[in-house]
């Protein structure tokens, strides 16, 4: 469908014309507003999502809350009872699912529904780094997870940090672990060992698609009125590891400061 009111079956035939599958474990990062008008907003993509990906399947949303003001100096606080995320309103409207499982990540959680939501994000707080080994982002690719861009592009794939992280980039985070306070859904607090990540190295993500689509890692169609990329999240990984190993400042912006 190409425009008009969009409704959880009409995404959900648009999703499986893109190439999701029933099974599928899926990392989503999205934007609302680019589906065009859909009746029940957001809580209505997430259904067709669940419906396409079925009760074996899983879906995942980024719900970051790091900030440029996170440092060594004054490290985050993440209260997982009150802390919501600013990667939108469909990341947002997950957090008030009845199913969904958050991760106690200081800075880089997610939220999970579905069979292996209890999987992805458990010990996401005791990860090496917070999109490396032991995150919810690694472990969605080596399961054969999945990662789906609605109405965005590249730059809000958070899996390129995953990259970023597996291949050691040194621009990445603040040298060293830092502590960091999580408070879990019971009120108790505690204090994280964690990279924190840096604010302040441009990116160029974006830049890397027409290479990824070249390379068959990319798949891009439309759902709604947003266009859509699907791919496989341990192909794009790998392949971004790899450039990273060529050329370590492959991913970040033109003038930024050397690393």
């Amino acid at each position: 469908m190409t425009s008009g009111a969009f409704t959880t079956s009409s995404l959900a035939e648009d999703f499986r014309a893109l190439g999701l599958r029933d099974g599928d474990r899926v990392l989503v990062h999205s934007s609302l507003s680019a589906l065009g008008w859909v009746e029940g907003g957001a809580d209505a993509v997430i259904e067709a999502l669940l419906q396409v990906t079925g009760p074996e399947g899983t879906v995942v949303f980024p719900t970051l809350t790091g900030a440029s003001t996170d440092t060594p100096e004054n490290p985050p606080h993440f209260d997982i009872r009150h802390d919501t995320t600013w990667c939108g309103e469909i990341p947002r409207a997950a957090l008030q699912h009845p199913r969904h499982v958050r991760s106690l990540h200081p800075t880089h959680s997610v939220a999970a529904i579905g069979a292996c939501a209890e999987v992805l994000t458990k010990g996401h707080q005791h990860a090496v780094s917070p999109c490396g080994h032991g995150s919810p982002y690694t472990r969605l690719a080596d399961m054969g997870g999945r990662i789906l861009l609605i109405g965005v592009g590249h730059d809000s794939n958070t899996t390129f940090h995953t990259a970023e992280e597996l291949a050691a980039m040194p621009y990445v985070s603040y040298p060293g672990r830092h502590d960091a306070s999580v408070v879990d859904a019971d009120g108790k607090s505690m204090l994280v060992r964690s990279p924190i990540h840096r604010w302040d190295r441009p990116r160029c993500f974006e830049s890397w698609n027409d290479a990824l689509v070249s390379a068959d890692i990319v798949r891009c169609g439309n759902v709604g009125t947003a266009p859509c990329r699907l791919m496989e999240s341990k192909a794009l990984t790998e392949w971004l590891v790899a450039l990273l190993l060529r050329n370590p400042r492959g991913l970040l912006a033109h003038g930024t400061p050397h690393i």
